[in-house]
């Protein structure tokens, strides 16, 4: 199987439409999806009708989608991020809603190979930023590779022998990974529609099973239109701005 991953979408139609469309052509038998769909974009029934047809293999719920049970879901968040929160329950449709509601929290085991999650294995909501945080992910892990999103970063862990190593983000358009036998892995693929580590290019993954590769790939999209679609919807300028900074 390859596995087209896709995380933090965040309501970006431009940037979801330009990933898909660039996998097509590299070939993909399933989809994987690591959650927040919604949140901060213009899009969010586009996006999530786009994604239900996509019929997932799996499926994990984010923190951005939780707050389809009510705003008290996003007491952490932002003044920028509730305002875009409250936005996106008065447009969302009642059947959107309620298939967001439905997903389930992570970690979910897709095969023998492969766990997905939000966040990190052992909390849906907690981040994984440094080898400290990905030590005590690796403890919770039941699969060789658990594949993660919410931080928005690319990057990837490795734990050999006891040593955990990180490597990414890369500038690259294009970094392949071999899996190797007997080491462990924590996969972020990046954000789709909302990259922080500086590139504002979407950022998405496709995973080889039987071949054993991770493949990380970055493409601009027409980010133009998008930062104009979130204006036109009155949501915070800022979220607008942050798209061309990749932050």
């Amino acid at each position: 199987m390859r596995y087209l991953i896709l995380s933090d979408i965040h309501a970006n139609l431009e940037a979801l439409e330009t990933v898909l469309s660039d996998a097509q052509d590299r070939g993909c038998d399933g989809t994987l999806v690591l959650g927040d769909l919604v949140g901060y974009g213009a899009d969010p029934n586009a996006v999530v009708d786009r994604v239900r047809a996509l019929q997932p293999t799996a499926i994990v719920r984010g923190n951005h989608d939780k707050v389809v049970f009510g705003l008290d879901q996003a007491d952490g968040f932002n003044a920028v991020a509730k305002e875009a929160a409250e936005w996106m329950l008065e447009v969302l449709t009642p059947e959107n809603r309620d298939w967001i509601a439905a997903l389930p929290e992570g970690p979910v085991a897709v095969d023998d190979l492969i766990e997905i999650c939000h966040g990190a294995p052992y909390d849906e909501d907690a981040y994984i930023f440094d080898e400290t945080d990905a030590r005590l992910a690796f403890k919770t892990a039941t699969r060789p590779l658990c594949l993660f999103g919410h931080t928005h970063y690319p990057v990837v862990y490795e734990l050999a022998k006891g040593s955990c190593s990180r490597r990414g983000p890369s500038g690259d358009a294009e970094v392949r990974l071999e899996l190797i036998e007997g080491v462990r892995y924590l996969v972020n693929p990046g954000s789709v529609g909302q990259p922080r580590d500086g590139d504002p290019r979407a950022a998405y993954v496709i995973v080889d099973a039987a071949a054993r590769r991770v493949e990380l790939f970055r493409v601009m999209y027409p980010l133009q239109v998008a930062q104009a679609k979130v204006i036109n919807a009155g949501l915070p300028e800022i979220l607008a701005r942050r798209l061309a900074a990749g932050r």
